[in-house]
């Protein structure tokens, strides 16, 4: 990657043919199976832009960044920019046709060992330390996500959209446990100076399978994977984790305007409490909660912080705010309208027999509706009938906020 020292105000825009229509930038949040409702909310913008679907149309995204499974769906459009439109039709093909088995080994002996494994650790390891050299990685093995991401994602036609200017970065977030910092992996089509705040660097690289990987190991459920970052081995995980500010990275590559996909339902973390003396809450309900901790309430809270710097920026006159780092930034953000968790308990049973024995252990249930219960289905559940509802209902959502869509997007589509 080129190393010059431009800044992200200094970068060309790639639609100043057009008349220097404003960068959007695409945030695209972290969720596990939920990311599925993303590729819905895309398919109902794209639609509301170009509903003819014009074989000249120009993708919307100067700025495509993602966390988690987010990242996954940032790199299949970023890979297919050229193609807006194809490149969400194959993403929603991808989704609908996804089976759990696709993504992690699901199978009753595999799942065997790895509690055995565990058991054995927890048991016998205190007295033989030794032993920790076997003990398994993750809960859970995906090493079958891999070999999808390979088999559909072309990272040579990412450099190759780049370079035409079809998009103008590309930004993959992930956590370094060696190290504790929160990373930003990103490509871009201009070089830009990498940024550094407190517990945050960016770093440009070439992205790969192992950034879509790291962003996407979900903490114990999935191993870590080894990245060369800088001449040293980083081992990162899950990019949602100590994700402070997920609008950042956007901005940093000089978005004017961020459109935010999340995966939260606003009354999820706030549900009616019916019984006033609820029993120990199980596993499932810890790990759920846990899940959302890390995967939800960064992009709320940094949504609102948005909101109050632009407010305060309003208040000064143009002609004395000398910082050309500071400047208001449109926000638009479209989240499920309904809660997710429920939603995955309606097709709890579609799971592989193995992986539903293990939920039902940990304390989930379609029968049994607790606050937090659902959430780690809701997480895991890559299975069909699941995420086609869920692509149905980003769908819909986008389609609802029609008027708000076109709005965000006016001078764009003008």
């Amino acid at each position: 990657m080129p190393t010059s020292r431009a800044t992200p105000e200094q970068a060309p825009d790639r639609w100043s043919d057009a008349g220097a229509l404003p960068r959007v930038g695409l945030v695209l949040t972290g969720g596990g199976a939920r990311a599925a409702y993303q590729v819905g909310v895309l398919s109902g913008v794209l639609e509301l832009l170009d509903p003819d679907r014009r074989p000249g149309f120009r993708n919307p995204f100067d700025i495509v960044c993602g966390t988690s499974a987010g990242a996954i769906n940032a790199a299949a459009l970023a890979c297919r920019a050229h193609q807006p439109h194809r490149a969400v039709d194959h993403l929603s093909d991808l989704w609908q046709a996804l089976r759990t088995r696709d993504i992690y080994y699901a199978d009753a002996a595999r799942l065997i060992r790895t509690g055995l494994q565990w058991l054995g650790m927890l048991s016998l390891g205190w007295i033989r330390p030794q032993l920790s050299r076997y003990a398994p990685h993750s809960l859970l093995d995906n090493e079958p996500l891999a070999g999808l991401l390979c088999r559909t994602l072309n990272f040579a036609r990412l450099e190759t959209n780049l370079n035409r200017g079809h998009l103008s970065a590309l930004a993959i977030t992930a956590t370094a446990y060696t190290t504790g910092e929160h990373l930003t992996f990103y490509q871009a089509r201009q070089a830009i100076l990498p940024w550094s705040r407190t517990l945050r660097r960016a770093v440009a690289c070439p992205i790969g399978v192992d950034h879509l990987l790291a962003s996407s190991a979900i903490p114990f459920v999935f191993p870590a994977r080894a990245i060369l970052t800088g001449g040293r081995t980083l081992w990162c995980g899950d990019g949602s984790m100590r994700q402070l500010a997920p609008i950042s990275p956007a901005i940093h590559l000089g978005a004017e305007r961020v459109f935010v996909i999340g995966t939260n339902y606003r009354d999820e973390t706030s549900p009616d409490i019916r019984d006033l003396d609820p029993p120990y809450p199980n596993l499932a309900q810890v790990a759920g909660h846990t899940l959302s901790n890390i995967f939800l309430d960064g992009v709320s809270m940094d949504m609102e912080r948005m909101e109050r710097i632009n407010e305060l920026l309003a208040q000064i006159p143009a002609n004395r705010l000398k910082s050309d780092s500071l400047r208001p930034i449109h926000t638009l953000m479209i989240a499920p309208s309904r809660s997710l968790d429920e939603l995955a308990l309606q097709h709890l049973d579609e799971l592989p027999g193995a992986v539903r024995t293990l939920f039902r252990v940990l304390g989930v249930s379609p029968r049994r509706i607790e606050p937090g219960g659902g959430a780690l289905a809701s997480y895991l559940l890559f299975e069909s009938g699941y995420t086609r509802s869920l692509i149905a209902l980003g769908r819909a959502d986008s389609l609802n906020q029609a008027e708000k869509v076109i709005a965000f997007f006016k001078e764009w589509s003008a």
